[in-house]
């Protein structure tokens, strides 16, 4: 199935008024100005969106210290929250709806007034400039209100998926060194109870700020944490902080080749190239309603918020699963324009056929990123909105956004990319080194947004260190990706031992990790399976036994029980194989690779 764009529909795109702005003829010649003039495009659409800065900035692009530490917006002095209420004050920033209640609206005063708030509360509890918070919340109104008072405060956000097990809370709290986290007694999905606080308590949180949303069940607090209502202030007078873009203003974590995350550095330019995506490619324009299930602990969770308030538009937060009709009726009756989703969950409404009656007329454009999507699965999406196109998507937490992607304003082909993200370029390497049509994702520095710091381990090592010689410096990213005939772009998994689980980035040493405490793995390997008629990965764990133990008696389900009470319920363990040896190159590392090609 193929969507067209029309004449109109391309003029009245924010894409297409570039395209007439500069009289180009094709995106083909936008994409190729925007590489090649990255100092003009950026600093036009860093104008276009009206990025407000109190000191402006004295350089675009700075390079004094090389591309790989690349400094944009050099000399300006601001605070990235302002840009995020821009449009009028009686405008709808905001929509909700929790669990068997009705949809809500937020209008942006409103907003404004809780974020000033709260950022008038942090010195209550000894939290000033330049200290850090964590949050371990569901995306709610006070987790997207918390998340911009600390950022307009000056404090740095370190952000934490909600599903984690204690253990990972605590992993990363020990590398972010929170002075507060924020949390809430309990987690309802799908008619499920689940206890947030208690989960943090365990994670030995120094200090914790609960939102109570349970009349019944009641938690009893530690003596130094306190509840949401005291914290507050009334105060909704607050004059934002002032920062240099190279700031830090949140502190995301991304999984790689070894057992701790990485914990990856956002400032303020990631959160323009954030809203630069998804005003070019999303097409978010004023007062649409963008809506993504999504968590604030993974990138598509700041990527929201900044991707549409600075756009002006409306974010739309469902508080429970959006696994059936009545997430549908919340997309219906809160008009969404911008459907944002992984794969797997549009998997799920075509078993279900759950959203096949309901009206998703005002749906413009669908959004899909986190794993590799089903041409199928893509077609049954884009008619649940009588054919409208779905932007393919795919980037990194180190990059704040895309660098493959969509438009619409060329024909969108279902699961697959259209073309390399505007503002950014890439080439696809061999194991020789050699450019390719299949092969290994290099990034061309430098990059709006593009990380350049790590807090835990050594930034150029990860990304620069022995890349293969280019016509510019290239940085590793991990993706394999394939060029396809007629130009476009097929994803095809990562190189290395990261793998996406229900777009959760996660490690193999990791998964791992936890396979090895079970008293019969001698060691084991993990790795994700892409299914041959696409779709999100399968993790599939290969194990050497110990003693040589032939009772297999629910070993799969042992697997399963450990995976999710070590890393995250929401992991699956789809297959485990017995096998005699694991295959190892000879320096001892585990070929992972040689698994995928013989599973």
């Amino acid at each position: 199935m193929i969507w067209k764009p029309t004449e109109k529909s391309i003029q009245n795109s924010n894409i297409g008024k570039l395209m007439q702005k500069h009289q180009f003829t094709s995106y083909e010649e936008l994409w190729s100005w925007s590489t090649a003039n990255k100092e003009q495009f950026w600093s036009e659409t860093v104008a276009e969106l009206n990025i407000i800065q109190q000191k402006k900035y004295t350089e675009i692009l700075n390079l004094q210290d090389g591309v790989t530490q690349a400094k944009w917006l050099f000399g300006a002095q601001l605070n990235i929250v302002d840009s995020c209420f821009k449009n009028n004050d009686n405008a709808v920033a905001l929509i909700y709806q929790k669990p068997n209640a009705t949809v809500q609206k937020i209008t942006q005063k409103q907003l404004e007034n809780l974020v000033n708030r709260i950022a008038n509360s942090f010195k209550t509890i000894g939290i000033v400039k330049g200290d850090t918070i964590a949050i371990d919340l569901p995306m709610t109104l006070e987790c997207v209100a918390i998340y911009l008072a600390a950022i307009k405060a000056g404090i740095v956000v370190a952000t934490i998926v909600d599903s984690f097990t204690p253990k990972e809370i605590e992993i990363r709290l020990a590398i972010t060194k929170p002075k507060v986290i924020f949390t809430q007694d309990f987690l309802v999905r799908a008619n499920k109870t689940f206890s947030l606080y208690e989960k943090v308590v365990q994670a030995k949180a120094h200090k914790i700020v609960v939102l109570q949303t349970q009349t019944t069940a009641k938690v009893t607090l530690r003596n130094n944490d306190v509840f949401w209502n005291d914290f507050l202030s009334e105060n909704t007078n607050f004059t934002a902080v002032q920062l240099t873009p190279q700031e830090n203003i949140t502190i995301l974590f991304s999984s790689g080749t070894t057992s701790e995350p990485k914990a990856i550095p956002w400032n303020a330019t990631t959160a323009i190239k954030a809203a630069s995506d998804g005003f070019y490619h999303q097409n978010i324009q004023q007062n649409d309603v963008v809506c993504w299930p999504t968590n604030l602990g993974w990138m598509m969770g700041p990527w929201l918020i900044f991707a549409t308030l600075i756009n002006k538009a409306a974010i739309a937060l469902y508080y429970d699963a959006p696994l059936d009709k009545n997430f549908g009726k919340f997309v219906q009756e809160a008009n969404v324009s911008m459907l944002g989703v992984i794969p797997s969950i549009v998997k799920h409404w075509k078993n279900k056929a759950c959203m096949e009656s309901l009206d998703w007329s005002a749906i413009k454009n669908f959004s899909s990123t986190g794993e590799v999507s089903n041409p199928t699965e893509m077609e049954y999406l884009m008619q649940l909105a009588n054919n409208k196109p779905v932007i393919e998507y795919c980037g990194g937490t180190e990059i704040g956004g895309g660098y493959v992607t969509s438009t619409v304003v060329q024909e969108n082909k279902a699961s697959t990319f259209s073309t390399k993200a505007l503002g950014t370029n890439f080439v696809l390497l061999d194991e020789s080194y050699t450019a390719t049509k299949k092969g290994e994702v290099f990034l061309i520095p430098p990059i709006m947004g593009l990380s350049n710091n790590l807090l835990n381990k050594d930034h150029f090592d990860i990304y620069y260190k022995n890349t293969p010689k280019y016509k510019s410096i290239l940085r590793r990213h991990g993706d394999e990706l394939q060029t396809l005939p007629n130009g476009y772009f097929k994803i095809l998994g990562r190189v290395d031992d990261a793998m996406n689980l229900g777009g959760i980035k996660v490690s193999a040493t990791q998964i791992e990790a936890a396979i090895n405490l079970l008293s019969f793995v001698q060691e084991s390997a993990a790795i994700a399976v892409a299914p041959k008629d696409g779709g999100p990965a399968k993790l599939v764990v290969f194990y050497v036994e110990k003693n040589n133990k032939n009772n297999n008696e629910k070993r799969l389900e042992l697997a399963q029980q450990i995976v999710k009470k070590e890393l995250n319920p929401l992991f699956k363990v789809m297959d485990f194989v017995k096998i005699n040896t694991l295959p190892r190159t000879a320096s001892n590392k585990i070929m992972r690779r040689t698994l995928r090609d013989n599973y």
